[in-house]
């Protein structure tokens, strides 16, 4: 029986188990195994077979953004409407063959957006280069879902079942477990707070199905099964996901409401040019990307070239940015914004920057 039969008949069994309190170790122990069949799959087959064209674009600008989506959805309009980079578009499927790269370029950052060739039901298990287009996703730092408004719901399950079953967990915080396997010394089991769904046993059970008898589980959250599974695996990409409807001009106005009232989703149209500008709004928060403007002592700030960084970023993160050698000739420096009491005020390098603040650097 080969890998795709056994994942097969795992999930038939889950299917077909009643959920209760008497079979939760036996759905626990099947998740168990499902999570590492699909792990084996994952990885690359050991044969060497002939090389393909390579799939991976190289990383630039300030941020990388995947277009995921089923084809003729319109993933390669909203690439050319977005940036300077035509990206064929026609009304067959599977126009885009590869993946094609653009920038957005928007509020002084550069953001680069992949368009990618559109995936089909059992991507997952390759279908379509399926494993190649998630492999790219992966690396993003924001995925953008397209779905046809016209199509319903079905796609946005589809998509997030296949992105599921290979470790992409969409709008998501990481399990707040701490686990560490040891040498010796059998199980230590801990939690913070009363656990309804991960007992001792079943722990102890999945953790037997990974070959692993010593370890130390501190659990900070009531998790489930499944997360907990997520923290063994080690391997788990959490990132935000937007859920992009497009086509509404051909959906009723009923219909519109209903899928811009959805969390994470915003509600567009590439053929006549709708509600584009929110969308880059919604990027950006999603994102977490903020611009500082620099200041030379007796000079006027610089608007014209913003230094685009993280959100949570530091006075140091910036001085590591501006020049590697910085940080070490640092003295103090000037802040003018919203994250000042009062403006100027002279900060340290470990002061927190916010969006749209000002500084200017002292050094020794």
């Amino acid at each position: 029986m080969g890998i795709l039969e056994k994942i097969a008949e795992i999930e038939r069994e889950i299917s077909r188990t009643q959920k209760n309190k008497a079979t939760e170790y036996h759905l626990g122990l099947l998740k168990a195994k499902l999570a590492k069949y699909r792990a084996q799959l994952l990885e690359p087959s050991k044969s060497a077979g002939a090389k393909g064209e390579g799939f991976d674009v190289m990383k630039s600008g300030d941020a990388r953004v995947a277009l995921i989506g089923f084809p003729s959805v319109g993933k390669s309009t909203f690439l050319s409407l977005m940036t300077s980079t035509e990206s064929e578009a026609a009304s067959y499927e599977f126009t885009t063959l590869t993946c094609i790269p653009g920038v957005i370029q928007y509020k002084g950052a550069n953001i680069q957006l992949l368009d990618l060739p559109g995936i089909i039901e059992g991507a997952a298990q390759g279908k379509g280069r399926g494993r190649q287009v998630i492999a790219v996703a992966r690396t993003a730092d924001v995925v953008i879902m397209m779905l046809d408004a016209t199509k319903g719901d079905v796609q946005r399950e589809l998509l997030e079942k296949e992105l599921e079953s290979v470790g992409i967990r969409l709008n998501c915080p990481k399990p707040n477990i701490y686990f560490k396997p040891k040498k010796g010394g059998g199980l230590s089991y801990n939690s913070m707070v009363p656990l309804t769904h991960c007992p001792e046993k079943l722990v102890q059970l999945i953790l037997h199905e990974y070959k692993i008898f010593n370890a130390e589980v501190l659990f900070r959250e009531d998790s489930t099964p499944d997360e907990f599974i997520d923290v063994i695996v080690g391997n788990r990409v959490y990132m935000p996901c937007l859920y992009v409807y497009n086509k509404v001009d051909q959906i009723s106005i009923e219909e519109v409401d209903r899928l811009a009232h959805r969390p994470n989703s915003v509600v567009i149209s590439c053929g006549m040019k709708l509600n584009l500008d929110y969308l880059l709004e919604q990027l950006w928060e999603d994102l977490a990307l903020i611009c500082i403007y620099t200041k030379k002592r007796g000079e006027r700030p610089d608007f014209g070239d913003p230094i685009i960084m993280r959100r949570g970023a530091s006075v140091e993160h910036v001085c590591h940015r501006i020049h590697r050698t910085l940080a070490s000739q640092f003295k103090y420096a000037l802040v003018w914004g919203t994250s000042t009491k009062y403006s100027p005020q002279r900060v340290g390098l470990t002061h927190i920057m916010e969006h749209e603040d000002v500084i200017q650097i002292v050094k020794k």
